[in-house]
């Protein structure tokens, strides 16, 4: 039998709504994934950190201050850094439609705007992780 797919789930920076984070990692978990939740004010550092020490096959950041600018783009630096590019980067909150597109194109995955069911996010990863890890 093979293991279960394995997300971590980060607030990055000064954010305090966790709110959607955990109605999230409690979806993933329900979908059967292995979940491993962060907590609030994480650096990008401590977020590839623990996705490093995890093992992980996804990385899912939740934002809504309006620094998904800096946060994601930090985090794929050092995603390439550790030689961690097999490791999905994906998230939500308030990012716009452009900068969505701005961030997939530097290797973001998709991002997710409020209102998207947590099936559709599951289905994702699930999917990404099935056509880029081997499972």
């Amino acid at each position: 039998m093979s293991r279960p797919i394995r997300v971590l789930v980060a607030k990055v920076g000064l954010d305090g709504h966790d709110r959607g984070a955990k109605v999230i990692a409690t979806a993933l978990r329900d979908a059967g994934m292995e979940v491993i939740y962060t907590g609030l004010r994480q650096t990008p550092e401590m977020v590839v950190n623990a996705a490093l020490q995890e093992d992980v096959d996804a990385i899912g950041v939740s934002i809504l201050s309006g620094a998904h600018m800096t946060v994601f783009p930090k985090i794929i630096t050092l995603l390439k850094e550790k030689n961690m590019q097999d490791v999905l980067l994906t998230g939500g909150g308030i990012i716009p439609e452009d900068d969505m597109q701005v961030l997939q194109d530097m290797g973001v995955g998709k991002l997710f705007a409020p209102g998207t069911t947590t099936t559709d996010i599951a289905d994702y990863i699930r999917t990404w992780t099935k056509e880029n890890r081997n499972f």
